[in-house]
């Protein structure tokens, strides 16, 4: 989580922002896991689709990224590039509830999860028993802690999710890599042996599928876990 943010710092990988949001202002970059990202000053409308996860008693207590102690109990989240004090507003596509948070946090850290809800968010978005669930998130704009959210007419500005491919596996030895992929050749199409540099190691991440929408993403993963492969997770191409 964000308790591990090294601000200031320059990485051997700078993450780009997405599409829809390259034009909007930027702050001080952060580097976390070897990755630097730079996230946006203003941020009003700002649209997003993917998974979301939730943090709870492990980091209750200790200092979030903006200097908070952290409440689980507290509606907020935590987002990699959205300005802190940002009210998001998050629909739970799995079963349609809606919740409102604040951003006080940096995270998730995962490939393919866009926010990081509280326990109390979690909770009321129907997310702590499966652990994730596919999201939209809108910024509705920017107001400090104990102030009322904003309203929720803001324009949007729309970032593309897909394509999306399912990893199953991440490897520093190759061979192991090319060994996973040509069993997984044998059941499925487009699979593909990814290299990661973090910094102080090459990794080997093994890929299936290239797919335009969450939902079909989320089935092959399931398809993947029935097969056996179960740290199979659903991550943006």
């Amino acid at each position: 989580m964000a308790m591990l943010l090294l601000v200031g710092a320059c990485g051997p990988k700078v993450v780009p922002p997405p599409p829809a949001g390259r034009d909007l202002p930027k702050g001080k970059p952060y580097t976390v896991f070897g990755r630097t990202y730079q996230p946006y000053t203003k941020a009003h409308g700002y649209e997003e689709r993917g998974l979301a996860s939730w943090y709870g008693p492990k980091f209750q207590g200790r200092l979030t990224s903006n200097g908070e102690v952290y409440d689980m109990e507290k509606m907020t989240a935590a987002h990699k590039l959205l300005p802190f004090n940002t009210w998001v507003e998050v629909n739970n596509q799995a079963n349609g509830q809606k919740a409102v948070v604040r951003i006080n946090d940096r995270g998730p850290f995962v490939d393919g999860r866009v926010i990081d809800l509280s326990k109390a968010a979690a909770r009321k978005l129907g997310v702590i028993g499966p652990g994730t669930a596919p999201v939209v998130i809108r910024a509705l704009g920017q107001r400090p802690p104990g102030a009322a959210p904003p309203p929720a007419d803001a324009p949007t500005v729309v970032v593309k999710l897909g394509p999306l491919t399912v990893q199953v596996g991440a490897f520093t030895q190759e061979s192991n890599a090319w060994r996973l992929a040509a069993l997984l050749r044998t059941r499925h199409q487009d699979v593909s042996v990814v290299d990661y540099n973090r910094g102080d190691a090459v990794f080997r991440r093994v890929r299936v599928g290239k797919l335009e929408s969450l939902d079909a993403a989320e089935k092959l993963k399931a398809r993947l876990r029935q097969e056996g492969h179960k740290q199979a997770f659903v991550v943006a191409w």
